[in-house]
């Protein structure tokens, strides 16, 4: 079983967001939207799952410079993990200011930002190439001599913590505003507002933000979101659109120079010939209406009991990939991301969706039936496969010809 915090905590993130869909009940007031809580979870999905081949990079370099360059041995106590703690939130300070201060680190970081809602799912939302950018900066507590295995349970404790401030159901906090990182404090880190953008970076403890110059009080309320808003449902594009953009932009500058600093200058930074710098619009409040795309509630529907099957599927894989061989970690991963991103596109109602979604359904049905046979495992596995194959296909055949009749009829009616 995975002893990570992150990993056992899943269970109190999922009861947090319920608690917060009551509220929205009773408050009458529109906190969550269907589709963007479905992108930000299938984003933290993808996150955790890729973590799993990409953690050699955050923990394996970070054993190996500990085995081979750490200075001290410091012992194991409670002293030492309470300095561990401050030591790991100041290094995530930086590694955090940096991935909104360099382009090239953006790319990763920038997923958390995009959504446009401020709720517990958006806690939930993560890049998956973050930790490329961000593991170094740990490297100095292991040089100092913190254990690998300490650093690795305070850091995921630091990254727990945070959780709960990604809410706009929790107001001012009186005292603990001064030292501690707040939702209040948060809120102003995911606006795009001007006066927002690069503030408030701490983990933990706000005191790094007060102490470093990029402290921001929380005034009117935030316009969350990104200046160049993603406007997609799909966890797969989202993590790639910031890098295939920085390439389109990269071969149009003609100066290596200058295309070094477009990759590690502040996002917006254009050599003088392009434009110069561009500093984040102002933003219209009386004319800014967030990215939507209206599906019908059939579709929404086969797309819950979809992700309801993949969000299980991802559990039971993150609590017991240990004892998966290395092809069955990547046939699994691979089936839950496919499931995930086809969730994505059925909101926005992609053409190319429909087909891939049934050859989705196909190979998943077919591939547990052989692995069936190949594991010798109890006949039951092959009755759930052929029901979900009759129940999946049935119903996503019914809406692809529900949907194709609605847009001829549409079609018609604009003739």
């Amino acid at each position: 079983m995975d002893i990570n915090p992150i990993v056992l905590s899943i269970p109190i993130y999922f009861l947090l967001i319920g608690i917060e869909l009551i509220v929205q009940q009773i408050s009458n007031k529109k906190i969550y939207r269907l589709n963007d809580a479905v992108t930000n979870i299938s984003c933290g999905i993808t996150q955790q799952l890729t973590g799993i081949f990409l953690k050699v990079i955050g923990v394996g370099v970070y054993y190996l410079v500990y085995e081979y360059l750490a200075v001290f041995e410091i012992p194991s106590n409670w002293l030492t993990f309470i300095v561990l703690f401050f030591a790991v939130d100041f290094c995530y300070y930086w590694a955090h200011r940096m991935s909104h201060e360099i382009n090239l680190f953006w790319g990763g970081h920038v997923v958390h930002h995009q959504s446009e809602d401020y709720n517990f799912s958006v806690a939930l939302r993560q890049g998956s190439f973050q930790i490329l950018w961000t593991f170094a900066f740990n490297l100095p507590l292991a040089v100092i001599g913190f254990n690998p295995v300490n650093f690795v349970l305070v850091s995921a404790l630091v990254t727990v913590y945070q959780f709960w401030i990604h809410t706009e159901t929790i107001g001012k906090l009186g005292i603990i505003e001064k030292f501690m990182n707040t939702p209040s404090h948060h809120r102003v880190h995911h606006g795009r507002d001007p006066k927002y953008i690069d503030k408030n970076h701490a983990g933990v403890f706000i005191i790094w933000d007060k102490m470093f110059g990029t402290f921001q009080e929380e005034e009117e309320r935030p316009t969350y979101g990104i200046t160049k808003p993603i406007n997609s449902w799909n966890p797969v594009w989202v993590n790639l659109d910031h890098y295939i953009w920085m390439w389109d932009y990269l071969k149009k500058i003609p100066k290596w120079k200058d295309r070094l600093k477009f990759m590690f200058y502040k996002p917006g930074w254009f050599p003088e010939y392009m434009g110069g710098y561009q500093p984040a619009p102002e933003v219209d409040k009386t004319r800014y209406k967030k990215f939507d795309t209206l599906s019908p509630t059939p579709l929404n529907l086969y797309v819950l009991f979809q992700y309801l099957l993949a969000l299980g599927a991802t559990a039971f894989f993150l609590f017991q990939q240990a004892n998966f061989a290395s092809w069955e970690k990547v046939a699994f991963v691979t089936a839950i991301i496919l499931t995930i991103m086809n969730c994505g596109a059925l909101f926005e109602m992609k053409n190319w969706v429909w087909l891939l979604e049934k050859v989705r359904i196909l190979t998943i049905s077919a591939g547990a039936i052989a692995l069936t046979y190949y594991l010798n495992l109890n006949l039951w596995f092959i009755i759930v496969s052929i029901t979900y194959f009759v129940i999946s296909m049935s119903w996503m055949i019914l809406l692809n010809f529900s949907v194709n009749k609605n847009q001829s009829l549409v079609t018609v009616k604009e003739s």
